[in-house]
């Protein structure tokens, strides 16, 4: 499949679209099959998403919900910093889901346990054979200034692991170990959906989506059999130099 755009006004719709994508797909994977498994994205853009789905969206089946996390920070889980700890305020706290749904990574443990823990979680929920790859029926990611998505920063080890399901990845930059999904995993999702909100974003978001040679690791995302969506407010897409759909909800 290709990649679709889709702008809509401001960073309200795009909660409300993204959530209304996470309703639809979840809805559609509970009763094609009895369950549905999501990958959260750290970050302010999904914090009002999750939000958003606490207050509006308690009615979904949220005990056939399985929570998984795209990447984490390296740090315990009532950090300020910690992905799960924002996951939790904003949405998982908030509506009716059982704990044991919940598979955060253990990022408490030194960074490559934490990883090949998590792996061993991915692997038993999925029954993985060894040469197998999750398929996750939706996963959300953002997009960083420096064109990282997940925690795979440009530069790092983990863009070239073909391999391994969870890495432990150096990210210079910071000095310091993040937890995350490698890109077959992103790769061999049903749907990905980018979420890209604010003129902060803008100029990030026009050179990744610019036809033209691969430079920035948001651009090795490319679901092999599903779906890829960026969903962007107008302010992100404000520079955007080349014809898109464009889409009001």
């Amino acid at each position: 499949m290709g990649v679709e755009i889709k702008i809509v006004p401001d960073n309200a719709t795009l909660n409300r679209v993204a959530a209304q994508e996470f309703q639809r797909l979840a809805e559609s994977a509970v009763k094609e099959r009895g369950c549905f498994s999501v990958a959260l994205s750290g970050g302010n853009t999904p914090r009002s998403v999750y939000s958003l789905l606490a207050e509006q969206y308690k009615t979904l089946p949220w005990d056939r919900i399985h929570i998984f996390f795209g990447d984490e920070r390296h740090v315990p889980p009532e950090h300020p910093d910690s992905n799960f700890r924002m996951a939790s305020e904003s949405l998982l706290s908030r509506v009716p889901i059982p704990e044991q749904n919940v598979h955060r990574i253990h990022a408490e443990l030194e960074a490559a346990a934490a990883a090949q823990e998590y792996e061993q979680q991915v692997r038993e929920f999925f029954h993985l054979m060894n040469i197998d790859w999750p398929r996750f029926d939706l996963v959300f990611l953002g997009l960083g200034d420096d064109g990282h998505t997940a925690s795979l920063f440009p530069g790092s080890a983990a863009l070239s692991e073909t391999s391994r399901r969870v890495a432990a990845n150096w990210v210079e930059k910071f000095q310091c170990f993040r937890l995350t999904f490698t890109f077959p995993v992103l790769n061999h999702a049903a749907e990905v959906v980018f979420l890209v909100s604010g003129a902060a974003k803008a100029e990030i978001l026009n050179d990744v989506l610019k036809p033209a040679p691969k430079k920035y690791p948001a651009q090795s995302v490319h679901p092999e059999d599903g779906r890829l969506l960026w969903l962007a407010d107008q302010d992100a897409a404000s520079l955007l130099q080349f014809t898109t759909p464009s889409v009001s909800q």
